[in-house]
């Protein structure tokens, strides 16, 4: 792994506190609890704190973070879940298969939200978007929803709003904490490291769904921890400076080629006769 985001933000007044990937049971959650314990400990408070992961992320193991540690289980209450909806293209993410036992991301993030953002409903028909807001209602009916274009959304709507509860969660999977909790012992007591190749077992739930399963609570329960070997990262580090036209030649042929497969692309870049990164 090559971390850049950091170093993306040109000018901010703020600090930037990045994490690798890595198993996100162990790794990032490791790092999660270091990284928010470190700012509890500050004299200035906050009024919130805002935790964005990776549109791959199974939300399930964050909110695990805030109930398994005792630190932050006294110093902190979960507001909210949120998960923003590509209306564009959320339903091809949907109806992925996933290997046998990998959960599909999508479906786990609008499951576990306790506010929808529907965004981008600029770029559907109406009757797509009722199809697509009955599809994210079979798979949680309780969230609120709100329609957005450019995520532009009142901060009133996303920040203060108290809408998460453990206790409607245990309702729905009253094993939801347990198996973390001794997870969470055994890495602490243990050092013990993940990678991508960890095979830990973890908490299983015989019930099978698809992504147009109605069962509002059983998504909750899909905390299986495999990895999804189909998505994977290349980091390229190269010492000297870039030129621009076989740079953008080369970009290009690799979208024209593969790009269905690229989620996303990043990087700072030299280029020959030119101050700016």
């Amino acid at each position: 792994e090559v971390g850049i985001d950091d170093a993306l933000v040109m000018e901010t007044k703020e600090e930037i506190y990045e994490m690798n990937n890595g198993c996100v049971r162990c790794t990032v959650r490791g790092d999660l609890i270091r990284i928010l314990n470190k700012l509890l400990k500050r004299k200035s408070k906050f009024d919130a704190i805002l935790i964005e992961t990776t549109g791959l992320a199974n939300p399930a193991p964050v909110i695990q973070t805030f109930f398994v540690d005792e630190d932050l289980k006294e110093s902190c209450q979960l507001d909210a879940v949120l998960c923003l909806v590509d209306a564009k293209h959320i339903t091809q993410h949907l109806d992925e298969v996933k290997p046998e036992g990998v959960v599909n991301e999508a479906v786990q993030q609008v499951a576990f939200a306790d506010r929808l953002l529907l965004n981008k409903i600029d770029l559907v028909s109406e009757a797509e978007k009722a199809a697509i807001i009955k599809r994210i209602r079979a798979i949680n009916r309780g969230a609120e929803l709100v329609e957005c274009t450019n995520a532009a959304v009142d901060l009133a709507a996303v920040l203060g709003i108290q809408s998460f509860s453990m206790d409607k969660m245990l309702e729905l999977d009253p094993d939801f904490l347990e198996d973390e909790t001794q997870q969470h012992k055994e890495h602490h007591h243990h050092d013990h490291h993940c990678d991508a190749s960890c095979t830990h077992e973890h908490h299983h739930h015989d019930h099978e769904c698809d992504t147009t399963c109605s069962h509002e609570g059983d998504h909750h329960s899909h905390l299986d921890h495999k990895h999804d070997s189909s998505v994977t990262s290349v980091g390229i580090v190269s010492d000297g400076s870039a030129d621009m036209r076989k740079l953008n030649a080369w970009l290009s042929g690799l979208l024209q080629e593969r790009g269905p497969d690229l989620f996303r692309s990043k990087g700072i870049l030299a280029i020959h006769g030119s101050d700016d990164k």
